[in-house]
Order: C-alpha cells, then sequence, then structure tokens
C-alpha cells in the first residue's frame, strides 16, 4: 500500500538535496516506491506565522509518514520543529534522512547537522527513542525509502 509522505526540510539550504529525496520514486510507479509525495514547499517569508501554520497543517492532511530530511541546519528551523510536533500529536509515523552526504547544486556536501529528532519529544522521551534516523547514501535511501517510510506508519500503529 502507498503511503502519502509529507516532507519537512530547511527549503534555503537543502531544498536541492530535498528533491533528489523527494523525486526518487520517479523511476518506479508510485505503488512499487512505496509513498505519494505530499510535501509542502516553504512559503514565501512575507506570510505570518499563523498562515504558514495554517499551510503546514492542511499539507500534513491526509499524510501518514513525515520524513524530516536532515540537514546541516535543519534541527535549528521552528517550522520544522513545528512539522514533527503536529506529524506526532497527529498519530503520524515519522522518520529522519540525512542527507548532508548528497551533493547540492555545486556538487557539494555538507556537514551533519543535529537530528531533529532529538529536539522534540513525544511520550517524554525524543522522538529519535522512538523512530529511526537514516542516512540517505550510506544506507541506499534509493533502494529503502519505501521501506523506511512503511517501517515509520508501523511503529506509529498505522
Amino acid at each position: 500500500m502507498a503511503r502519502r509522505v509529507f516532507f519537512s526540510f530547511y527549503y534555503e539550504n537543502d531544498a536541492w538535496r530535498a528533491n533528489q529525496v523527494k523525486n526518487s520514486w520517479v523511476t518506479q510507479d508510485r505503488e512499487a516506491a512505496g509513498f505519494f509525495n505530499a510535501s509542502l514547499e516553504e512559503e514565501a517569508k512575507t506570510k505570518g506565522e499563523a498562515a504558514i501554520k495554517k499551510l503546514i497543517d492542511d499539507a500534513l492532511k491526509g499524510a501518514s509518514v513525515t520524513a524530516v530530511l536532515i540537514g546541516s541546519d535543519t534541527a535549528n528551523r521552528k517550522y520544522v520543529l513545528y512539522e514533527l510536533e503536529k506529524s506526532y500529536a497527529e498519530g503520524k509515523g515519522i522518520l529522519g534522512i540525512r542527507i548532508h552526504s548528497l551533493k547540492n547544486q555545486k556538487g557539494e556536501t555538507s556537514t551533519a547537522g543535529t537530528n531533529p529528532l532529538d529536539k522534540v519529544s513525544g511520550a517524554s522521551k525524543p522522538l529519535s527513542s522512538i523512530f529511526r534516523t537514516y542516512e540517505w547514501v550510506a544506507d541506499d535511501g534509493r533502494t529503502n525509502l519505501g521501506a523506511w517510510i512503511e517501517d515509520a506508519a508501523k511503529r506509529a500503529g498505522r
């Protein structure tokens, strides 16, 4: 069964890397890939906080899993943390995917950042103790993303 996935990431720093992950299913039919892309790109900075949170809330509707794509500064982004808090509160599966080893448009990799799953709590413990985090390159994300998504959904009871 294909899952609807919300992709959370730091747009300014990691859009190029995130698109490599989000588009990894293009060579497969959606059922074989194991997910549909239900992500929201970061909205223009002219919108107020309430409007941005509403956009995030609306984008999360229908998603069964939130995949946070972790770059060097992702854990410091308040809307990424909000997306994780909201996802956990709604009982969604969550997984972290480290993308710092992917090359950006300039052919550069980045440094590993703090895992935002360590900064958000669920059931009085960090989300990182409930849900898994993977390395896109080292753990062969192109092959394993569908299984990771399914595991996250099952950990949330979905």
